[in-house]
């Protein structure tokens, strides 16, 4: 159980319009297991992106589950909300662009302050750019 997760669910759910979530998973590369976890050095590489709105979403576990269907091999998860306009809640569509955001700010280490980060298990974890 992640507790930051079900902070987030009820953060979103309490906005003055309605939320979509955004979801990029990511793997570390070039990582040294034997180095002290708290000061990693490599390249994160994005894996896939969700998004969902926050009323499907149930637990962390289930998302985990969910990402797992489709590739276990995921260390990470950066976590972003998409704001609606007038009581909508924005489209899939409407989050793509952002989602695409995500990806290309991971790639190039920029920007990535702005995300909130989890690990498998849902505790936060603090990445910086070089």
């Amino acid at each position: 159980m992640s507790k930051i997760f079900d902070e987030l669910l009820v953060m979103a759910a309490n906005q003055d319009q309605p939320q979509r979530l955004l979801f990029l998973f990511a793997k570390p590369e070039g990582h040294n297991p034997k180095k002290s976890k708290k000061f990693q050095k490599g390249h994160i590489n994005p894996m896939m992106c969700v998004d969902k709105l926050p009323d499907a979403l149930t637990t962390f576990e289930a998302l985990v589950k969910e990402a797992d269907s489709i590739d276990s091999t995921w260390h990470f998860i950066f976590i972003s909300g998409l704001s609606g306009e007038n009581n909508k809640a924005p489209t899939s569509e409407d989050a793509e662009p952002y989602l695409n955001k995500m990806t290309n700010d991971l790639v190039t280490g920029q920007n990535i302050n702005r995300y909130l980060v989890v690990d498998r298990i849902g505790q936060p974890i603090e990445m910086m750019a070089n």
